[in-house]
């Protein structure tokens, strides 16, 4: 492994948690995702870590169906902050050091963020797993993970997801999807395509920190992403 970056922030989907499930976290897919951040990690790498909490509660697709928009994405917060705990006792089965820092303040459960302690963490070789969105609401964790990344000072984004890239269409609806190998900033935001929302890419974008839009699926994939190599699209400034 050859890294080309040298600090990441690695964006989990919770969707990406279940494997076979409909509902939840899968164990096995937890621990290889635990694994592969391990080798990440001891080839220098500095890793930062943002989680979705879809596989446990979509706050957007509740407040549709008529519940408080602010109280369902604190629902879905506190999802994310399941999750983060779950991965961070996966590192440390597998003798990563791992702290979770949290938007919203849990002092029984995981740190609350500061900037300051965060960068500590990451000076004395810990993943960073950061939970709770940015502790708001009406904000999704691709604009966490972007916030995050640029206050972090991180090299890239690495956002793993179901396909192996940015298509222009939905390539498992559309077999004639085309896959961009390279797409800019304001390509993405035009043409919306569905890789993060729009406010998160105007964050990496004002920032200049590349997103790595890469599949989840293989126990070599984050390390060919951190490499350069495999099947993927970056997003950045010009192409």
């Amino acid at each position: 492994m050859k890294p080309v970056y040298k600090r990441i922030l690695l964006k989990l989907s919770g969707e990406g948690l279940m494997g076979d499930k409909s509902f939840g976290m899968s164990a096995e897919v937890i621990d290889s995702l635990a694994r592969q951040i391990k080798d990440v990690r001891n080839a220098g790498v500095e890793v930062c870590v943002v989680v979705g909490g879809g596989n446990i509660f979509r706050g957007a697709k509740e407040a549709s169906k008529g519940m408080n928009r602010t109280v369902a994405d604190h629902v879905g917060m506190l999802a994310t902050v399941m999750n983060a705990l779950y991965i961070q006792n996966a590192l440390e089965k597998n003798g990563v050091e791992a702290r979770v820092l949290s938007g919203l303040n849990i002092p029984e459960v995981c740190e609350h963020y500061v900037y300051r302690r965060a960068l500590r963490h990451l000076e004395k070789g810990r993943v960073v797993i950061f939970a709770a969105g940015t502790g708001n609401p009406y904000f999704t964790t691709d604009t966490g993970a972007a916030l995050r990344a640029a206050e972090m000072q991180c090299d890239a984004i690495l956002k793993s997801t179901q396909v192996d890239g940015v298509y222009d269409a939905d390539p498992k609806k559309n077999p004639n999807a085309r896959k961009y190998e390279a797409v800019s900033y304001d390509e993405v935001i035009e043409k919306q395509l569905k890789v993060m929302d729009i406010a998160a890419v105007a964050l990496a974008k004002e920032n200049n920190i590349p997103v790595v839009v890469f599949a989840q699926s293989g126990e070599e994939a984050l390390a060919n992403a951190v490499s350069g190599k495999g099947s993927f699209t970056i997003i950045k400034q010009e192409v």
